[in-house]
């Protein structure tokens, strides 16, 4: 097994620390999949989708040299369970470095070896080290790292502007514990909940809805039909108020009283949140 990974790119480097802060603010442990063409952070664990779930790919294209060897030819992956928080703490010292290295070492025990390129005020460059303790995973709990396998979303809708949205579940979550999320296929999107003494709604239209082959939504579904699902809103807020990494995609699918999942694209990285109904 072999793994090294190196970012020169000043906005790969700053995007890479937005994904680790990201994935620490969403997971304390993390299971690093490394593939021929990408990073994928993971849950650690097999909780499936019982609780809030996330996943995020980075792919080859924000690392100026990456290379790897997984474990044998015909699995060429390596799984590695490693502190969250940690890796975030490592990135974060590479901001306004000229590199940043990562590569699977072993020292005394198996890392995850982080090594940032800094300047000094004398132009000397200077080297910042994190060894990182990982668990390399056997391939018996490889499964446990995948994305769940879904059917097509009952809807797929645009997010509304993410201030707004953080602001308006923000002021929820300090009234209640449950949100209802509400959207159909034209546009339209519904926040609400309700408790013995105040009942808030919010409502937003005109948001527009991806093509329905794009995300395989069911080509006969009534457009103006609203689908629901009732989540945790301290599991909706904790997302809007982690994710650190500027979407130019912000997509919500909900499976109808089932489950909803936040779906975030940026250049080379995706993430993805599931939040299983209540």
């Amino acid at each position: 097994m072999k793994f090294r990974a190196k970012i020169t790119d000043k906005g790969c480097l700053e995007l890479f620390i937005h994904v680790s802060g990201t994935v620490a603010r969403l997971a304390k442990v993390c299971v690093l999949r490394v593939c021929p063409d990408s990073l994928c952070f993971g849950p650690g664990g097999s909780g499936g989708l019982r609780e809030a779930r996330l996943w995020c790919e980075v792919r080859q294209g924000t690392f100026q040299q990456f290379r790897m060897e997984g474990v044998a030819e015909d699995l060429n992956e390596i799984h590695l369970e490693l502190t969250a928080e940690h890796l975030s703490r490592a990135a974060r010292s590479a901001a306004g470095a000229s590199s940043l290295k990562l590569q699977l070492t072993h020292k005394r025990r198996p890392c995850l070896t982080v090594a940032v390129e800094l300047a000094s005020s004398l132009g000397r460059a200077r080297s910042v080290v994190h060894d990182l303790p990982v668990r390399v995973l056997p391939r018996r709990v490889w499964r446990d790292c995948l994305p769940p396998s879904l059917r097509a979303s009952d809807v797929s809708i645009y997010l509304p502007r993410w201030r707004t949205l953080r602001s308006i579940v923000e002021r929820m979550a300090n009234v209640g514990d449950h949100v209802l999320v509400e959207a159909n296929l034209s546009g339209r999107m519904t926040l609400s909940m309700e408790t013995e003494v105040v009942s808030i709604q919010s409502y937003f239209k005109n948001l527009g809805n991806p093509p329905k082959s794009a995300v395989g939504v069911p080509q006969n579904r009534d457009l103006e039909s609203m689908v629901q699902v009732r989540v945790d809103n301290r599991r909706l807020l904790q997302f809007l108020e982690g994710q650190q990494i500027h979407p130019t995609t912000a997509l919500c699918n909900i499976w109808d009283n089932t489950l909803l999942q936040l779906v975030l694209v940026q250049e080379d990285v995706s993430l993805q949140y599931f939040i299983p109904a209540l």
